[in-house]
């Protein structure tokens, strides 16, 4: 069975171009060119992955990307943005995007980018079967098969990513991880040398998970290497 895409894009021609490259990979493709069109759609079919504008007509992409993960916590979405703008990219990442890019982009980059949401969205959902149904590290909790999150009787409220990022931590458990395995295995792109998400997101982590508990630590940097979890 064909992989599903819905592309929510009110500029006919781009919509029109990824609709012919995503059918030429292989995939089958939905459009929608308004906001909330692109809603209903994402709401109603049975999807593989949402290619989400940002700047749409009758809901913007931001307030779409809010809605749909009030609905659905793991359908992967990736935002298109016509703007380098770093508000854009963070306002979208906090609301629960797995990845953006920016327009213009090159065809084949979008395409891996999409593999790779795809991909880990199937890894993650089939982790209580090949893994722990639990995963933990002091008085942290991860339950796989939930997605719920809890540190002693506290519930943590994470993004799709991370999520993932904490389960990559927390599946190399006093192993060191480099930065550029955390890309490959997380974003599922090779570092440029160009972008400080992982700062961003262990940042994100650290505050959410050890800000206002004791004994706080659970992510520790590993000064010019990268990152490792521990016991002690």
């Amino acid at each position: 069975m064909k992989q599903r895409i819905l592309v929510v894009e009110d500029e006919i021609q781009i919509a029109t171009i990824l609709k012919i490259e995503l059918e030429y990979e292989g995939y089958e493709v939905l459009v929608a060119h308004t906001g909330k069109s692109g809603l209903e759609a994402a709401l109603q079919e049975n999807l593989d992955l949402v290619l989400l504008d940002v700047m749409l007509p009758e809901l913007n992409g931001i307030e779409v990307l809010r809605r749909i993960r009030n609905e659905n916590s793991l359908l992967p979405i990736i935002l298109l943005t016509a703007r380098n703008i770093t508000m854009d990219k963070v306002a979208g990442l906090d609301q629960g995007a797995n990845d953006y890019i920016t327009k213009p982009f090159e065809i084949d980059e979008l395409l891996a980018r999409i593999r790779s949401a795809i991909r880990h969205n199937s890894i993650t959902a089939n982790a209580s079967e090949e893994e722990e149904t639990i995963l933990s590290i002091k008085d942290l909790f991860i339950n796989l098969d939930t997605r719920e999150v809890k540190r002693g009787d506290s519930s943590i409220a994470l993004t799709p990513k991370e999520f993932d990022l904490l389960i990559y931590l927390l599946s190399n458990k006093n192993k060191i991880v480099t930065r550029e395995n955390i890309l490959m295995n997380v974003w599922g792109y090779e570092y440029e040398g160009e972008t400080n998400v992982i700062d961003v997101y262990i940042r994100h982590l650290r505050k959410k998970t050890e800000e206002g508990f004791s004994d706080p630590t659970i992510i520790q940097t590993v000064r010019g290497i990268g990152y490792t979890v521990r016991e002690k």
